[in-house]
């Protein structure tokens, strides 16, 4: 039996319970956050030896004999393409190094692509209008740019295998002011699922009215797994492959950084696309710079070495995550399966669970947590604009909190939960 089969009477019962429960929390001063997707410092605590392992000038030089201290190599130092070639599943020669920001490359590739165009088409501020497809639910910060860019943002679901292809295969297939469509394929922000081979092959063969539409692959989870050894079904299919395949080459560009990895605030981030597009971008950050941080760049590679390092360091990252992810799993189904109309995702990686729970309550449930001390991720920031027109989801973010604190922070949540529904049904 849930919520919605007790009577008017049991509702009522239960919220003066509620109640009380809520109010002892309020009573505490709690000052908890959940609202971010940030690293904890035992995290940021197991990159610790990448602060000093540069120490002479002579640490400074690369392997090809560049002083990273100085001006130049602007597509990045050779040995630091490959390390982001391994997690951005492509070869070095299609790899650039940026700054520290995966959104910032992001950002000037849509900049590019909004007063340039791409590959010699016509730059997109010459249309009245541009759309881009949203997968929902999202990554707020996505959704962001296109919005700043006056770009028309157009949710579409998010299935368990990824973007539902049939709405995005039918909205594509006439419109040739569909410009493009983000996608986080690994792990994805907030959900946890990976894309399937079919729909990442439907993404590469699908007829697109636009010659110049864009699959931003944001593939930000790669190597953040929260067990030793990934399933089966956690592993992604190469959009580059399936562009290769399908003759669509230029189609895709890929982003991954370390900023979950090691330090976000000293990481290296990189883009990938096929040689045209790389070409089109090294074209085009010839006006922004000389030459990125090769400082920062030479720091991960001494200390991560290779991709068995890499590897071997993200598996120190999931020890201190599992015991989070199983915290939020136990805690809610412990909560909330009474209640009704609540499901959660159940990442194998990544930085997120996400929550739904029933239509018409997420803006309270966030709103009672901030007034008991706990702070969560906005409602609707997983919708274009920030409008989830279920009000139902929630992004929960268990990575930076201690482990006791997100304990006490998801007593909060799912009594805040208990509360917004209870209030809805007897509104009722």
């Amino acid at each position: 039996m849930t919520y919605a089969d007790l009577s008017k009477a049991e509702l009522r019962e239960l919220k003066a319970q509620v109640d009380s429960e809520y109010a002892a929390f309020k009573a505490k001063g709690l000052n908890l956050n959940m609202a971010r997707g940030k690293p904890s410092s035992e995290q940021l605590n197991l990159s610790d030896g990448m602060l000093t392992i540069l120490k002479t000038a002579a640490d400074c030089i690369s392997d090809e004999g560049a002083d990273c201290r100085n001006y130049g190599v602007p597509a990045g130092i050779r040995e630091a393409r490959e390390l982001m070639a391994f997690m951005l599943d492509d070869e070095p020669d299609n790899v650039l190094i940026g700054s520290n920001s995966s959104l910032c490359l992001m950002y000037d590739y849509i900049t590019y692509c909004d007063d340039f165009g791409v590959l010699g088409s016509k730059p997109w501020t010459e249309y009245d209008n541009v759309k881009w497809l949203c997968p929902v639910p999202g990554y707020d910060r996505h959704f962001a740019i296109t919005q700043k860019f006056g770009i028309e943002n157009v949710a579409v679901p998010l299935n368990d295998d990824g973007p539902d292809m049939d709405v995005v295969e039918a909205m594509v297939a006439n419109d040739d002011t569909v410009k493009g469509i983000w996608c986080v394929p690994k792990y994805s922000n907030p959900s946890g699922i990976t894309y399937s081979d079919e729909v990442v092959r439907r993404l590469a063969n699908m007829e697109c009215a636009a010659n110049d539409f864009r699959i931003m692959w944001d593939n930000a989870y790669s190597v953040h797994h929260l067990s030793a050894e990934p399933s089966q079904q956690d592993q992604l299919l190469d959009i580059a492959q399936a562009c290769k395949e399908a003759g669509t080459t230029t189609r895709y560009v890929k982003f991954a950084s370390t900023s979950k990895v090691t330090l976000p605030g000293g990481g290296i981030a990189a883009v990938a696309a096929s040689p045209e597009v790389v070409a089109d971008i090294s074209a085009n950050r010839g006006f922004q710079t000389i030459g990125g941080d090769k400082m920062a760049q030479l720091r991960h590679v001494r200390f991560l070495r290779d991709p068995q390092g890499l590897l071997a360091h993200m598996d120190r990252h999931a020890q201190i995550l599992r015991p989070k992810f199983d915290l939020v799993e136990s805690k809610l189904a412990a909560a909330l399966d009474e209640v009704g109309d609540c499901s959660w995702s159940h990442p194998h990686g990544g930085y997120f669970v996400s929550f739904d729970g029933p239509d018409n309550t997420a803006k309270r449930i966030v709103s009672l947590a901030a007034e008991a001390g706990v702070v969560m991720t906005d409602a609707g920031a997983t919708w274009p604009g920030g409008v989830d027109p279920f009000d139902s989801n929630i992004r929960i973010a268990p990575t930076y909190p201690p482990l006791d604190e997100l304990d006490v922070a998801l007593d909060v949540f799912c009594t805040c939960v208990k509360l917004a529904y209870l209030e809805l049904l007897l509104k009722d």
